[in-house]
């Protein structure tokens, strides 16, 4: 080590004496002047800026105003002045000029409410202070003014408050530039004020067309203030609706609504004439729709209950244990639906045959079908799935497939579990209206009644269903089921999921007793209170607002009798009994139909002749079970 200093180490006085040494001094002090200079300027400029709007704050609050103005136009001076690399300082300058303004509008406003609210009389103080701030003052003032107007428009202040408000401050400063052509308009607002108020409240209802004609129309008779505030109302309107309308229009045309989809486009062509993905979308729409008139005369309404999905257990000596003369297979369905779309019947949906917005009394409406169709109302009975249907065929319960379209599922001879949109009445008439668009009056399908004895869809949604499910289990020699809340719930969730696709897809639901009472007309009224009580609470909890009862075994209630009020008085509109003849007719708040069950022993029946051929639908395995 000390051969090695001695050949490289520096002494102490050789090193401060030379050159090297006092270089880097000069240099480490002139930096510590540079930090020191920018360290003394950077706070000057930090406190600079901090102190600035506090300074306008406080000359404000002493009266001092032309001071105020003066340090915000210094601000904005120097807004002007910054080179664009200066980026950082001036977002500061930015946001003191805002903090500024801020101070005075809060101020301004609070005026100008005093004046609106309490009639308020301005004092030689507030005029002072309303002339001296110039430019910050102004505009503030200047949008009150033109806010007070559009109040006005929309029938939220009265008229003597709007002229009152003005009287006060049009004297003042240079207010009258703006003042005095708003108040020459005023006759012309208070004209428009029922039009642009209507068109309010259809915006504030989601119907953005309605809202849009109607503020094209005012656009066109008013120019001044009406006309200006008619365009911008228009302008955020149609910005705000274009993407939920098409939405909207889309989703009708993937769902067979193609007269609604016609008139939402047609609407949307005006309102957006330029737009070419409208243009398209009305023409796939009325490629689908024809000329409608108003029908007057019968209705066919038909009703089955679930089907027959495998025949092998349904008719096979070996397995069958039940009724299948209750029950139309799915080749029997489809077929039916075939013949009635080869005799120009079209699906309609009953709600259209009525007005029912008021709960007190119910108005006749014309129900509406494309020229030269017949309206049909299919109704499926009772979708509950009891296991005492189980030995004949029919599925178990509904479920939705990977493309979220409605399913049945059964076991079939086999033992092996089977998922297909045919093997029930939903996923039958869904596919024939795929094929068949015109089978359809503006996506109408059908009605689902549903009770609550033993399941829902084929889901267990309560404990009150448990025993009697167990015992129909017991009965069709199946184990029974112990399942938990939790389970419970979890069936809730999917029968809601599948109401939810059925619903979006154009069917409706309707009440048929919670216990599916045999005889309605026979039963006192605390028993259907009763059961509609858990009816509602179990069941109609699941679907929403349900209008429509299907009677059990068409056993029904006249429309007069205090039993019958009492579902009106519940929100059920639309009664459906039974008979084979196609009737309906219109009763105190009600409507009521007589619907024509569809099953093996009633086909035959020559009132149905003119609906299809009996030979044709007839399923060739309930024949072949027949000639063995």
């Amino acid at each position: 080590m000390t051969v090695f200093s001695s050949e490289y180490h520096v002494g102490e006085d050789e090193r401060k004496g030379g050159k090297g040494y006092y270089a880097a001094a000069a240099v480490c002090a002139v930096m510590l002047i540079v930090l020191g200079v920018t360290t003394f300027f950077i706070g000057r400029k930090n406190a600079y800026e901090l102190d600035t709007v506090p300074s306008f704050e406080n000359a404000i609050d002493e009266g001092r105003y032309t001071e105020a103005l003066e340090i915000y136009r210094g601000i904005q001076d120097e807004v002007l002045k910054a080179s664009p690399e200066d980026q950082a300082s001036n977002a500061k300058r930015l946001q003191m000029l805002t903090d500024m303004e801020n101070i005075v509008r809060v101020r301004v406003d609070s005026l100008c409410d005093h004046i609106i609210v309490n009639r308020y009389v301005l004092t030689a103080s507030d005029i002072n202070f309303l002339n001296s701030m110039k430019e910050l003052t102004s505009s503030v003032v200047s949008e009150r003014m033109y806010r007070i107007c559009e109040d006005f428009l929309l029938g939220k202040i009265e008229k003597p408050v709007v002229m009152y408000f003005f009287e006060q401050l049009q004297p003042v400063g240079n207010f009258s530039a703006t003042a005095n052509p708003l108040l020459r308009e005023l006759d012309f607002i208070e004209t428009a004020t029922g039009d642009v108020q209507t068109a309010e409240k259809a915006f504030s209802e989601g119907d953005y067309i309605a809202a849009v004609k109607r503020y094209t129309l005012v656009d066109s008779n008013y120019d001044g203030f009406v006309g200006d505030y008619c365009y911008k109302r228009i302008t955020a309107i149609k910005e705000l609706m274009y993407q939920p309308m098409m939405a909207e229009g889309e989703h009708m045309l993937q769902t067979s609504k193609f007269y609604s989809a016609e008139q939402l486009f047609s609407d949307l062509a005006v309102i957006f004439p330029e737009d070419e993905m409208i243009k398209s979308n009305l023409l796939t729409a009325t490629s689908y729709t024809s000329e409608v008139r108003e029908y007057r005369g019968q209705i066919e309404v038909i009703c089955v209950r679930s089907l027959i999905a495998d025949t092998d257990i349904a008719f096979s000596s070996r397995i069958r244990s039940g009724d299948t003369s209750l029950y139309l297979t799915t080749y029997e369905f489809e077929k039916i639906l075939e013949n009635l779309y080869e005799r120009d019947y079209v699906l309609v949906d009953p709600e259209n045959l009525i007005e029912a917005s008021d709960p007190t009394f119910l108005l006749e409406r014309n129900l509406k079908v494309p020229k030269g169709k017949k309206p049909l109302v299919v109704v499926i009975e009772n979708l509950q799935y009891s296991a005492s249907a189980y030995n004949v065929g029919t599925c178990r319960r509904l479920v939705l497939n990977d493309e979220s379209q409605v399913c049945g599922e059964y076991i079939n001879a086999a033992g092996e579990t089977v998922v297909s949109r045919t093997a029930e009445s939903i996923g039958i008439l869904d596919s024939f209206v795929e094929k068949h668009p015109d089978f359809t009056y503006d996506g109408a399908k059908g009605i689902i009644s549903v009770s609550g004895y033993e399941s829902c869809f084929g889901y267990v949604i309560s404990q009150d269903e448990v025993d009697d499910r167990n015992a129909a289990l017991v009965a069709a020699n199946y184990p029974q089921i112990n399942p938990s809340a939790e389970e419970i719930q979890y069936n809730r969730d999917r029968v809601t999921d599948i109401a939810n696709v059925l619903s979006d897809n154009g069917w409706k639901f309707a009440n048929c007793t919670y216990n599916y009472i045999q005889d309605c007309t026979n039963t006192e009224k605390q028993v259907l209170m009763d059961d509609t009580d858990k009816w509602l609470d179990q069941i109609g909890s699941l679907f929403g607002e349900v209008h429509m009862l299907v009677y059990p075994n068409g056993n029904y209630i006249p429309g007069t009798d205090d039993r019958a009020v009492y579902y009106k008085n519940l929100g059920f509109r639309i009664f459906f009994g039974g008979g084979s003849t196609p009737y309906y007719t219109y009763g105190d708040n009600y409507l009521y139909l007589d619907r024509a069950m569809m099953s093996y022993v009633t086909l035959n029946r020559k009132v149905y002749q003119e609906l299809f051929d009996y030979n044709e639908i007839i399923d060739p395995a309930r024949k072949q079970n027949e000639d063995t």
